[in-house]
């Protein structure tokens, strides 16, 4: 990439000035619809999340404070939250299950940022335009903060991109909904910046941690926001000042000019991911391969059929590790457990990862026999493609399917329909198609429209329960 070190001098307060300027016809129409089905995913993902236990004990945590009504949990009768805590609980839900959108740059935006956005949007009133708006701002915050961190350095170090950068997003669509001068929107991102947090040690035996991350972030990021409405001041220098900023701190190999690089004119938010698999993103093209070997030589898989997987050097850290039956965390993050589950079962969906299945002695000899080795080639290709392949003995000659963008990336994506279809298919009691025309048409309708339409059916079906 082509660009002048010493172009930036002042990133955060340039960043800063972007948001505070950004309007939504600033936004090329690709950006703006892939805002509209970055929301209707969201939505999609986070009332599914919300039967999880992790996002029921965040929301029953939300509630003992006290009703504050600004913001609806998605799919309740009615707002019951103040907005920093139906962001926390509806983020939560969001990354519950492993459904929600990516980007290459190692984190996910739609859990934090629409949240975030969302929840502001509803306690303002504001116009589909306003929050189209904000949460492109977010996205491309969020985006351009791992980027210029340097994801895969920040990754070995441990560091769940998701809760590092995930308050610059929230905070960015906030300050952008609050309309928040160029100092004012410095202030939020200090703010949100110095509460960044989350590691990956939730690997180490499956927990809830990691499905806190984003709903934490999208929390900070409306803290840090309505603290700055109250006067409260942050850092201005929170990416770039050398005892504490946060490219440093982070990693060993940031590049700050990558935050305003080409900024307002190249939107890296265009290039989000859908989920069509309810598992780790860098496991995706795994899969596509999995299926496409299982396509070519037949259903029953033949369970003894050897089979080679090759890992760039991030994925074997991040999702290689030999899989043992725990919590859904572990094999949803278990490259292993999914390309076992494709090739048995044909789906990587929510199904996979029930108690019973992910017991099932079949599917755990078979990830266990998996040869996995390390593939110079993919750390070339990886974060900037998840690429990855896998190969099996048929008669003794071996067949080998290579992914460089696996399905539901920009190179491979899953258009709008796509989208309401996934939805439906996880939520097949709310009147999806109601949903994803407003969705889909947002600049046309309000935030509080959009959240009404999630209340019917579910919130009568929540009070049964």
């Amino acid at each position: 990439m082509n660009f002048d070190r010493r172009a930036v001098s002042a990133p955060t307060l340039e960043i800063a000035d972007w948001i505070a300027r950004l309007r939504h016809a600033d936004l090329p129409p690709r950006t703006r619809e892939v805002v509209r089905c970055a929301i209707l995913d969201t939505l999609g993902c986070g009332v599914y999340g919300y039967n999880t236990p992790w996002a029921k004990m965040l929301l029953a945590w939300a509630r003992a404070g006290g009703a504050k009504a600004e913001a609806t949990v998605w799919g309740d009768a009615a707002p019951s939250l103040r907005v920093a805590d139906a962001a926390l609980v509806n983020g939560t839900a969001s990354h519950a299950f492993e459904l929600d959108d990516y980007h290459n740059a190692k984190l996910h935006a739609g859990a934090v940022v629409v949240p975030a956005a969302l929840a502001m949007a509803e306690k303002l009133d504001a116009s589909g335009e306003r929050l189209v708006t904000a949460i492109a701002a977010g996205y491309e915050v969020m985006i351009r903060s791992s980027l210029a961190m340097n994801p895969s350095a920040t990754r070995l170090r441990g560091w769940h991109i998701t809760g590092v950068c995930g308050p610059f997003g929230a905070a960015a669509a906030c300050a952008s909904l609050l309309g928040f001068s160029t100092e004012q929107t410095a202030w939020t991102l200090g703010l949100a910046g110095t509460q960044g947090a989350g590691t990956w040690a939730f690997n180490a035996d499956g927990t809830m941690s990691k499905r806190l991350h984003a709903g934490k972030a999208a929390h900070s990021g409306v803290l840090a926001a309505e603290l700055v409405a109250l006067g409260f001041t942050g850092p201005t220098q929170i990416y770039e000042y050398g005892d504490g900023g946060v490219l440093k701190a982070y990693s060993d190999a940031s590049e700050p000019v990558l935050l305003t690089h080409k900024l307002g004119a190249v939107f890296h938010l265009d290039d989000n991911s859908v989920k069509p698999y309810s598992c780790c993103g860098s496991t995706h093209a795994y899969i596509d391969a999995a299926l496409a070997l299982r396509r070519k030589l037949g259903a029953p898989w033949n369970p003894q059929r050897p089979v080679r997987v090759g890992l760039s050097k991030v994925v074997d850290v991040q999702c290689g590790f030999a899989y043992a039956p725990g919590t859904a965390l572990n094999a949803q993050m278990s490259l292993r457990y999914a390309i076992a589950a494709a090739l048995t079962d044909g789906q990587v969906l929510p199904a996979q990862f029930t108690e019973q299945r992910m017991q099932d002695p079949a599917l755990i000899a078979l990830a266990a026999r998996l040869e996995c080795v390390h593939d110079p080639r993919l750390d070339e290709f990886y974060p900037a493609h998840f690429a990855g392949w896998v190969a099996a003995e048929d008669n003794g000659r071996w067949l080998r399917e290579d992914i460089l963008d696996p399905t539901g990336s920009t190179a491979n994506p899953l258009n709008a329909a796509g989208i309401t279809g996934k939805f439906r298919g996880i939520n097949p009691d709310l009147p999806v198609d109601a949903i994803a025309r407003t969705a889909l048409a947002m600049e046309n309708h309000t935030a509080r429209e959009l959240v009404a339409l999630l209340r019917e059916k579910t919130s009568a079906k929540r009070q049964a329960a």
